[in-house]
C-alpha cells in the first residue's frame, strides 16, 4: 500500500501511539497542576490543543518550572510563620 513495507506502517503506527499518549498526558498534567499565574493554566492547555508537538516542547521546557510546587506547602507565607 502507498510503496510502504510493513516494518515503515508498523513504525509509523507505534509514533502515533506514543504521539497521542505523551499529548494526552500533557494535557493530564496541565489539568491536575497549580501555577503561579492566574491565567497560566488556560494559556498551556490552548497552545497545547491547538499547536500540539510545539506546545509540548514548550510546556515541558517552559511551563514546568511555572508549576507551583505542592510539597513545600504551596504558599510561601503559610511556611514563614
Amino acid at each position: 500500500m502507498f510503496g510502504f513495507g510493513i516494518g515503515m506502517m508498523l513504525f509509523m503506527f507505534l509514533f502515533w501511539i506514543a504521539y497521542i499518549v505523551l499529548w494526552i498526558s500533557t494535557l493530564i498534567d496541565i489539568l491536575k497542576s497549580d501555577f503561579r499565574g492566574g491565567s497560566d493554566k488556560i494559556v498551556w492547555l490552548l497552545v497545547v490543543v491547538f499547536v500540539p508537538l510545539l506546545g509540548m516542547i514548550l510546556y515541558f521546557v517552559i511551563g514546568k518550572n511555572q508549576k507551583i510546587d505542592k510539597q513545600s506547602g504551596g504558599d510561601s507565607l503559610n511556611n514563614q510563620r
